[in-house]
């Protein structure tokens, strides 16, 4: 694919395409995507994390922030907690395929006199009302928020001047949070990102993510979880909103050139598929039953996470 491809693909809105191609025809350019380490890494952060690899090979530089100070601000554990989470997370990183990457912790570059500085200037531009507005999709408890998630977003737009990167990688649930970036950083010396939006992917049970509803799959989880989980998905005879296929689509074939359905002769014979539009095609027409469409799914999954549970160990 080309870089233009390849830095656009699965996601859902870059801010803007013009930027993005003026960045591809440098000879130099970086990006970044903060993760708060707050748990095991799941199906989620893939989404972000495939898209870091994606840009990878369209020549990118890529930052990874193990976001520790923000995870702490947003009540995800006490600050030694959240860096032990972090490490591990790096871990997990590594061992999906996001190697060569820089990894940053944020301790590490947030405790620093200029960038506390940087954070007290924006402070004074952005209004309580447009901080909180920020956070809505990402923070935690926000009907009663506390003074540190307003400094979350603050934050995040000195993350990525400090960091002195192109582009910045999140799930359009960080939309807000970017345009504050683009809003503001000029004002103070420093570029607006090109901004790169990924979707947010349902849950296996076709609800929204959750690791307390547990309709996620994890690096953790066993092959028999695995197999087990994909089994009960809820798997539509629609295309829209359908999280198997979204698995597919967003985890399977950027990794797989080509996905291989096996299945015996008297209910069709093998099928190989070297592209999402075909599976989706082939589903949609009722050429692949539910069952085998999550049996091949689960089959690539468990190839997929079987190097990392020994890595993280």
């Amino acid at each position: 694919m080309d870089p233009y491809s390849l830095a656009t693909r699965n996601t859902v809105e870059i801010v803007t395409d013009e930027e993005l191609r003026a960045l591809l025809d440098q000879p130099a350019r970086s990006v970044y995507a903060g993760y708060e380490p707050s748990g095991e890494i799941h199906l989620g952060h893939l989404v972000t994390v495939n898209k870091l690899m994606d840009l990878q090979k369209a020549g990118f530089e890529v930052t990874v922030l193990l976001a520790d100070l923000h995870a702490f601000l947003n009540h995800k554990g006490t600050l030694d907690e959240v860096r032990e989470t972090a490490e591990y997370n790096r871990r997990c990183f590594e061992a999906l395929g996001l190697k060569g990457a820089k990894y940053v912790m944020g301790t590490d570059l947030q405790l620093h006199p200029d960038y506390e500085l940087l954070v007290l200037q924006l402070s004074q531009e952005v209004t309580v009302n447009r901080a909180k507005r920020s956070m809505d999709e990402v923070g935690r408890g926000m009907d009663h928020p506390a003074v540190s998630q307003m400094v979350y977003p603050i934050m995040q737009m000195a993350d990525i001047a400090m960091l002195g990167v192109d582009a910045a990688v999140g799930g359009i649930d960080q939309r807000k949070i970017h345009m504050l970036a683009r809003e503001h950083l000029p004002a103070m010396g420093y570029p607006s990102p090109v901004c790169i939006h990924t979707p947010i992917l349902n849950g296996l049970d076709g609800k929204k993510m959750s690791s307390s509803a547990g309709n996620l799959i994890s690096v953790a989880d066993s092959e028999d979880d695995i197999r087990a989980k994909m089994k009960k998905a809820f798997c539509p005879p629609e295309i829209e909103e359908n999280p198997v296929l979204q698995v597919l689509k967003y985890h399977i074939f950027p990794r797989f050139e080509t996905v291989n359905l096996s299945r015996p002769e008297k209910f069709g014979g093998d099928l190989a598929f070297t592209s999402y539009e075909a599976v989706e095609a082939a589903y949609g027409a009722g050429q692949v039953h539910p069952l085998d469409l999550k049996k091949m799914t689960a089959d690539y999954l468990v190839e997929m996470l079987a190097g990392v549970h020994d890595a993280v160990a």
